[in-house]
């Protein structure tokens, strides 16, 4: 099983640029994607970013130009690049994980609001108007 811990969240003004972190430890199967999600407060969670085991990405149309998702194969962690902060990116970032047997892509892991095989806690961004 998988485990994962986020940190790098923060308060930080429109404009401004966060990394955050999401350590993995535990099995991980050979193609497996990650990704992040945010919840808003009285919102839906919803998908940022996701990469897949073979390095491709995927973002929000809401992110795209200003996120980046990267992933340290020998650090088992995954990052997300954030700049160019607006407010409406204030929330609770949490990371997931999905193993799969066989196939996959990073789609699901920014799609999926619920059922993945595994997330984190989640790190608090906030962006204040």
């Amino acid at each position: 099983q998988v485990q994962l811990v986020e940190s790098g969240g923060g308060s930080v003004q429109a404009g401004g640029s966060l990394k955050l972190s999401c350590a993995a430890s535990g099995y991980m199967h050979r193609r497996y994607c990650m990704g992040w999600f945010r919840q808003a407060a009285g919102k839906e969670r919803e998908g940022v970013a996701a990469v897949y085991s073979d390095g491709s990405t995927g973002y929000a149309d809401s992110v795209k130009g200003r996120f980046t998702i990267s992933k340290d194969n020998a650090k088992n962690t995954l990052y997300l690049q954030m700049n160019s902060l607006k407010p409406e990116d204030t929330g609770m970032y949490y990371c997931a994980y999905e193993g799969f047997s066989y196939g996959g892509n990073w789609n699901r892991c920014l799609t999926t609001r619920n059922g993945l095989d595994a997330w984190g806690q989640g790190t608090q961004v906030t962006v204040p108007s």
